[in-house]
């Protein structure tokens, strides 16, 4: 076995025309993460791996993408789209500086894991020269089949080109390969395209390999890792993949998930202990769930922290830079944004809390909202430790609500109340006797038909 340290990743991030979308399509997302984004976590990140993505043209949003998530990748624009070799050597002035090994996946297999291509570059050290994953297909039907020869990969077969023979071969290709570093552009550059379509294609990399007396080998996974996405449908059968999988590991850590199938979660959902779950709930991206906490029924939660204890919902939302405190409660249709809402305070019915702060302890009533925007700016709202809000207020911000202080129900805040206080802002009730009776009269009258 040799020591092999060095690591070139080639990512090729094709186009995808079959999404009818005017999103690349490897930004569409999966369990909130774009595609991209699932296999550059997957790729190697160690201090000898080199990372090289590969774009079509007018795609900076994906370049974009690239740098948020690995600041250290270099990208590649393929001008024009002939052949995954062709691909590949788009990256050529980093292949060229050389390295030990040479990975190249594609950025539309989401589900592809870390491990997985940790495996794939083993046979490397043992002596292969190539070494391609494989899966085995429920229905072959369309992929390339992988011709195996004892324990070599003889060849790589496209559909139309494949014998009776090999039509029922089940161990199909994925497009994800290593390569020797040493030999890898040499090889890359041999490969042709005499073919039907007169592109350049990965898969002639195995018969130069044989031509040499160079070893290749096939390694196998399952066919969910490696789902390539070419169309909308293909993106939801590897949405619900995902969810599968994130459901599962979640339950694993020990959340209780109420009816996990009805359940949505994103990739970087963060959970603690003993954290419940119930029906229906919706969670997205930036969410943590801290140790204790339950998240009712029908509750849509995003870019939010939700601490030990709290409580959310049912059909609560909570939007991003919401955090809630310890013990902290959001009830029935209650809306949170941009939002902190200290320990123990409660939240409970038909109300928004926007650009606020809510001190610990505090009670707000229902159907009170912070009116936090004037048509051009967003202002905030600060509510002292143990305030009371009464019942259908509304709070004009920018405002401060002192500790302790009393807000009496049906008021219009504008102006800032003391601690300790009482803010009541109402005009004096009138009392009419006898009002209601004789309108009711008068239109009773006023309907009656007339007669000739």
């Amino acid at each position: 076995m040799t020591t092999r340290t060095s690591l070139t990743i080639v990512l090729a991030a094709g186009e995808g025309t079959r999404m009818r979308s005017s999103l690349p399509k490897v930004l569409h997302p999966v369990a909130g993460r774009p595609l991209l984004a699932h296999v550059l976590a997957a790729a190697p990140h160690g201090a000898d791996d080199k990372l090289a993505v590969v774009i079509g043209p007018d795609h900076q949003a994906v370049a974009d993408e690239t740098k948020r998530i690995r600041p250290d990748a270099e990208t590649f624009v393929q001008s024009e789209r002939l052949g995954t070799a062709h691909a590949v050597l788009a990256a050529k002035q980093a292949i060229v500086r050389g390295a030990d090994d040479l990975l190249i996946a594609f950025g539309d297999t989401p589900l592809i894991s870390a491990e997985t291509f940790v495996r794939l570059r083993e046979p490397l050290r043992n002596g292969s020269a190539l070494v391609v994953l494989g899966f085995r297909a429920a229905d072959p039907t369309g992929y390339g089949r992988l011709v195996v020869e004892g324990d070599q990969l003889a060849a790589i077969r496209e559909q139309a080109d494949a014998s009776a023979d090999e039509l029922k071969i089940t161990l199909c290709n994925a497009g994800v390969m290593a390569i020797d570093g040493r030999i890898a552009l040499d090889v890359l550059e041999r490969i042709g395209n005499a073919n039907k379509k007169g592109e350049y294609y990965l898969t002639d990399a195995v018969g130069i390999m044989r031509e040499r007396g160079l070893r290749a080998s096939v390694i196998e996974t399952d066919e969910d890792e490696v789902r390539g996405i070419n169309t909308k449908a293909q993106l939801a059968e590897a949405e619900a993949v995902m969810q599968t999988r994130l459901r599962q590991a979640a339950m694993t850590a020990g959340v209780t998930l109420i009816s996990p199938e009805t359940i949505h979660l994103a990739a970087d959902t963060r959970f603690g202990k003993d954290v419940t779950i119930e029906q229906f709930v919706v969670i997205g991206p930036g969410v943590s769930i801290a140790d204790g906490a339950v998240i009712h029924s029908f509750s849509h939660i995003v870019g939010a922290s939700v601490g030990s204890n709290a409580s959310v919902g049912p059909y609560a939302r909570l939007r991003p830079g919401t955090s809630l405190g310890d013990g902290a409660k959001i009830g029935n249709f209650v809306e949170t944004k941009a939002a902190r809402i200290d320990a123990g305070a409660k939240v409970n019915h038909l109300t928004y809390i926007g650009d606020a702060h809510i001190g610990e302890g505090a009670n707000i009533g229902a159907g009170t909202i912070t009116c936090n925007y004037d048509g051009f700016n967003k202002h905030r709202t600060e509510i002292g430790a143990g305030a009371f809000i009464g019942s259908n207020s509304s709070l004009v911000a920018p405002i401060k609500i002192g500790v302790g202080a009393y807000v009496g129900s049906g008021s219009v805040i504008t102006k800032n109340v003391p601690d300790d206080s009482l803010a009541v802002e109402r005009n004096d009730q009138t009392v009419r006797v006898g009002w209601a009776k004789r309108f009711r009269e008068t239109s009773a009258r006023a309907r009656k038909p007339k007669t000739s």
